[in-house]
């Protein structure tokens, strides 16, 4: 029988700092990030209106400069998921378009854990 595996299992990620030194984006970059996120939150308030405070925290954890750079990375990646029209279930089919993107958001907020909760509003 195949055991149900708990995400607070998995690995903690900073192992990485190791072996990967250089920063792989730079503060433009992220500012990009944050500005795209912010028109995709606007556009779509209504439709993903129990999500924005998580993606409000997400996008204050990206910006702080004390977060180190792996974990800022699975921030990052999780925003361009979201911010990205065209993924697994494209964001224009009505409700059904974003469970993706909600299921990519909650799975980084589960991942961070008790790291997120200081950048709620």
């Amino acid at each position: 029988m195949k055991k149900n595996t708990d995400i607070t299992e998995f690995p903690d990620i900073d192992f990485l700092n190791e072996y990967y030194t250089e920063k792989p984006l730079n503060d433009e970059e992220i500012q990009e990030v944050s500005k795209t996120l912010d028109k995709k939150i606007k556009a779509n308030r209504r439709s993903i209106f129990k999500i924005l405070g998580h993606l409000r925290a997400l996008k204050n954890y990206m910006l702080d400069k004390d977060v180190k750079w792996v974990r800022k990375s699975v921030v990052v990646a999780a925003l361009l998921y979201f911010i990205t029209p065209v993924d697994a279930l494209p964001d224009f089919a009505p409700f059904i378009g974003f469970l993706d993107d909600i299921g990519v958001i909650a799975f980084t907020i589960k991942f961070l854990g008790s790291e997120i909760g200081k950048y709620y509003d």
